[in-house]
């Protein structure tokens, strides 16, 4: 009951800055959205903020006592001294990695894709898609992401600031994600070759053309070095999943 408390509260919060901004900033006019989409944004919404949380903490111990069986003891008491200022940028840019991975194998892998097209099939972005989705994709990514943060020492450890970092690395991802998926003709001009912005999201969630592209969940750097970074000048105009493309991603000739 705790859980559920604290989860409304954060829900009324990103309302609090969400809604205002996604009327005043308005990409397009979704004022025709269904109370019963609404309602299963926040299905979605408490669904994938209980259920992903509890799996993964069962798996991230597993993890640490894993690696802490198969590394030696010495590299982790490195790690655990190791100053913020170093530790929380190298987390970010590992976790990041594992994300961009993760969520790249399930637009390739069909039977990962099978979950992950739940994401794709809105035809109108807000700030709400970013929770929605199946909980197996949303493990699965967050899987991708958090697994070599607890393999390599960089969370989990005794220090208070294992588990910190760990929280920081989902907490920043998690906003950030509702930020880049509201319906928000908002531009970061000097930051756009930097992080992920509504502009370069919106373009992975485009139904023609260019698509499966721009995966990064908040560094773009990785779409450059992979080669799937497309951010045109100009918002998409269609999002959703075209005719056929629930399909295997293969059978859809995606790459």
């Amino acid at each position: 009951m705790t859980q559920l408390i604290r989860l409304s509260i954060w829900l009324a919060f990103l309302a609090v800055v969400f809604l205002p901004l996604e009327r005043l900033f308005a990409l397009r006019d979704h004022r025709d959205a269904t109370w019963r989409s609404t309602l299963a944004d926040v299905g979605f919404y408490f669904l994938n903020s209980l259920l992903p949380a509890a799996v993964l903490g069962l798996v991230m111990a597993q993890v640490v006592l894993i690696s802490r069986a198969a590394l030696p003891a010495g590299y982790f008491r490195w790690t655990a001294s190791l100053p913020i200022a170093v530790l929380l940028p190298a987390a970010l840019l590992i976790a990041e990695f594992g994300f961009y991975w993760g969520h790249r194998l399930t637009h390739e892998w069909p039977v990962l894709w099978r979950f992950h097209a739940v994401h794709h099939e809105p035809a109108h972005l807000s700030w709400m898609i970013n929770t929605r989705g199946h909980p197996v994709d949303m493990i699965f990514v967050r899987l991708c992401g958090l697994t070599p943060l607890y393999a390599l020492g960089l969370a989990g450890f005794s220090d208070p600031r294992g588990n910190a970092i760990a929280a920081l690395a989902i907490i920043l991802g998690t906003m950030w994600g509702f930020f880049i998926h509201a319906n928000i003709a908002v531009r970061l001009r000097p930051l756009e070759q930097l992080v992920a912005t509504p502009l370069f999201h919106h373009w992975h969630h485009t139904r023609e053309g260019a698509i499966n592209r721009n995966y990064a969940a908040m560094l773009p750097i990785f779409d450059r070095l992979f080669g799937t970074f497309h951010m045109p000048n100009a918002w998409p105009v269609d999002y959703g999943i075209s005719r056929g493309e629930d399909a295997a991603p293969d059978e859809r000739g995606q790459a």
